[in-house]
């Protein structure tokens, strides 16, 4: 409380964050919602996916990308074992996992297992200005992250969401933390409140990749959210009026205990 009492404000990046904090904070202490932007520009609809897509042997496999380290929080593990069953639904179905981590020489050993080794592409690691090919090179964006540890090991936010929502992509995302907050449900994807299943994953792609449109509707609704709310300029301009003496701050938000 002595801390918080000393400065103008605290900033945090989801509701999820401001309820964990607020309870530790000095009651006077404005609470401030300032969240990591997305570069709209780099991340985009028009980006050109066909090279990735070639070079990963996609073709034309409807496609679920997640872009993230691989660590057991993410949820990779569940997209492969939703895999042979999406398959069932949708013939040729592919998963592209994007990323590095301590966890991948598992994953490839639960492809394998679960009969579905060629049909998972692992990307590795991708420099910063090459990931929207390869957001794009999925037709929809799933991370069923879940939390562990008791609590401990959880999702703050999940910029991985809005940027493939900038890309123009449909989301599914778990409900650990503050990821329900990057997605807005039903409209730019869909939120899993058991991540922890593989039928209820398949279930949840089996329409996004079966639909394009519906897909591309929320994928299109996902761009225009991210444009309203979410980039480096509108949050610029929050942080600006925050640093500024002559602007005043919001009054704190009303803690229920």
């Amino acid at each position: 409380h002595r801390i918080s009492a000393g400065v103008d404000a605290v900033t945090h990046i989801t509701d999820w964050t401001r309820r964990r904090l607020a309870g530790s904070l000095h009651p006077a202490t404005p609470l401030v919602h300032l969240p990591p932007g997305v570069d709209a520009d780099l991340f985009h609809p028009r980006v050109d996916a066909a090279r990735v897509r070639d070079r990963l042997g996609l073709g034309g496999h409807p496609t679920v990308v997640c872009v993230s380290r691989l660590v057991r929080r993410k949820g990779q593990d569940v997209l492969i074992e939703a895999l042979p069953l999406l398959r069932r639904q949708v013939p040729g179905a592919r998963l592209l996992l994007v990323g590095g981590g301590p966890d991948r020489d598992r994953l490839v050993a639960l492809a394998k297992d679960r009969g579905v080794g060629e049909a998972v592409v692992f990307a590795g690691e991708v420099p910063w200005t090459e990931l929207p090919a390869y957001y794009a090179a999925g037709d929809v964006f799933a991370m069923p992250c879940r939390t562990r540890r008791a609590g401990l090991d959880v999702e703050g936010l999940g910029m991985v969401f809005l940027e493939a929502s900038a890309v123009g992509l449909a989301v599914l995302a778990g409900n650990s933390g503050g990821a329900p907050e990057a997605v807005r449900d039903g409209v730019t994807g869909l939120v899993l409140h058991d991540p922890g299943s593989p039928s209820a994953i398949a279930a949840r792609l089996v329409p996004l990749l079966s639909d394009p449109a519906l897909a591309g509707r929320m994928g299109a609704a996902g761009r225009e959210w991210v444009l309203r709310s979410w980039t480096w300029d509108l949050l610029a301009e929050r942080l600006t009026g925050l640093l500024d003496p002559a602007q005043s701050l919001p009054a704190p938000a009303p803690v229920h205990r």
